[in-house]
């Protein structure tokens, strides 16, 4: 993840319909969504040149700019076409590709219904989130701050501001020695990494948090398709914390995370087990495959 700064490098982005040099690739300082978080985005994986999961990552782009009352400049196949030529003209074949909507700079203030929506996306070279853990298994501390209720955040979207919470989290593992951080929801159930969902084994079953208050990601739900059609059972359901003491092996996924096995959540270990590593190289050979 370390190399130059992103506003600092060769090649191209797309925006507004143009293809810009990367170091042009600018907003102004008063745009809507700098100042109230009326911004949204999507995080994918190309693989041999095709991006995994592609279309879907499209709609819910534009469902999550629907969730924050806004519409999209322009149509899911536009969208597609779009991303297939920044890769080809950033020379990339296996590369994350960001696309993200937000408010312009029109209005100023909390109501910005007459503000442009703007639409950009980038892509670039990106190596494993969590570096060698895919061998190790992630560590993980236990965050302070909590998913919240449905009813405070539109929980369905994958919106900038939602994320806010989750930069804490991470910052403040990262400060104990950690890669990650586990969190709950406002009840206490275990929810989910900072940008990954988490799944665990117990007695040959999977386990997974019901994704009632936080983003059911399009990884996670092709990880638990890919395994039930193994015929391995899972579990979507509420966890409680206490639990994770009985559980014996557990992964992360996640686009930036793909599969990573977690060695470690606080004071409970879990073992880089056969399960565990099963999905890592079935997943990587579905995104492949795809």
């Amino acid at each position: 993840m370390s190399g130059p700064a992103y506003d600092d490098r060769d090649g191209w982005i797309w925006m507004d319909g143009e293809y810009i040099p990367w170091r042009e690739a600018k907003v102004h300082i008063l745009t809507h969504a700098m100042h109230y978080g009326s911004s949204v985005f999507e995080g994918e994986r190309a693989y041999g040149g095709k991006i995994f999961e592609s279309r879907r990552h499209s709609e819910r782009l534009a469902e999550s700019a629907r969730l924050l009352g806004f519409k999209l400049p322009y149509d899911i196949d536009a969208i597609e076409a779009v991303k297939l030529e920044v890769m080809k003209r950033n020379d990339l074949s296996d590369a994350y590709i960001r696309p993200l909507a937000w408010r312009g700079s029109e209005m100023m203030g909390v109501s910005a219904q007459g503000s442009t929506i703007h639409l950009a996306i980038a892509a670039w070279s990106w190596g494993a989130y969590y570096g060698d853990a895919k061998m190790k298994g992630a560590r993980l501390d236990i965050a302070e701050w909590k998913r919240p209720s449905p009813e405070t955040i539109p929980c369905r979207a994958k919106a900038s501001g939602l994320y806010m919470i989750c930069t804490l989290s991470k910052h403040a593992a990262e400060a104990k020695g950690y890669s990650d951080a586990l969190m709950m929801d406002w009840r206490g159930y275990v929810a989910e990494a900072t940008g990954a969902n988490i799944f665990f084994v117990k007695e040959g079953k999977v386990h997974t948090p019901l994704p009632d208050c936080f983003l059911n990601g399009i990884t996670r739900q092709s990880v638990i398709a890919m395994m039930r059609e193994r015929q391995i059972e899972v579990v979507e359901r509420h966890i409680e914390p206490a639990e994770l003491e009985g559980f014996e092996q557990c992964w992360l996924t996640g686009t930036a995370a793909e599969v990573t096995p977690v060695a470690e959540i606080g004071p409970y270990r879990f073992e880089v087990g056969q399960m565990a590593k099963d999905m890592v190289s079935a997943y990587d050979a579905m995104v492949r495959a795809a």
